[in-house]
């Protein structure tokens, strides 16, 4: 933070800044940024999290890996089985068998584990479902790795799920609903 302002008032001073007319008033501004940044406390910024970290590595190392593909919004998945045609859309409702788990290999929830497939409506679930099902068709299984801005981002889930967690789903489409 402190090399932000400094690099504001190095081109503050030196006029970089062509909007301002007034080389006196930019060298005040200048001399005020210096001194705002000399008297903050970096004990009062936060620190990022560690999970946010974790998981932007994990997927970055992830995305080099061969077989996985990544979408424009940062959404990543491998195909594990290809499916038919019929792809459910944002509103469908959809019947899956599935595996969440952590990037450290936790599992959180499993309806394989429970011996009963999940039916919801799509648009009803954390965005990087929406996006991966949509993907699919019926009788396929994909993994998925989704950025915590596809998930539960800064509110975590329960206790298992922490604040920015970055998240890994097997899932095979079972059935596509109305």
């Amino acid at each position: 933070m402190k090399k932000l302002f400094y690099i504001l008032a190095i081109a503050l001073m030196t006029g970089s800044f062509a909007a301002c007319d007034n080389q006196q008033a930019t060298q005040q501004q200048g001399e005020d940024t210096v001194a705002t940044a000399t008297t903050s406390n970096d004990s009062e910024a936060v620190p990022e999290d560690p999970n946010k970290r974790d998981g932007e590595k994990f997927l970055a190392e992830n995305a080099k890996k061969e077989g996985v593909i990544t979408t424009e919004s940062g959404l990543q998945y491998i195909v594990l089985q290809e499916g038919n045609d019929v792809k459910p859309t944002a509103t469908s409702e959809v019947t899956v068998h599935y595996t969440g788990k952590l990037i450290n290999g936790k599992v959180f929830d499993s309806s394989v584990e429970r011996g009963e497939p999940a039916t919801f409506p799509l648009n009803g679930v954390i965005k990087g479902w929406t996006e991966g099902l949509q993907l699919m068709g019926e009788g396929a299984k994909y993994r998925f790795f989704i950025p915590q801005e596809l998930a539960y981002g800064e509110r975590g889930a329960g206790n298992d799920i922490p604040p920015y967690s970055a998240l890994i789903f097997d899932v095979e489409l079972i059935k596509v609903g109305k």
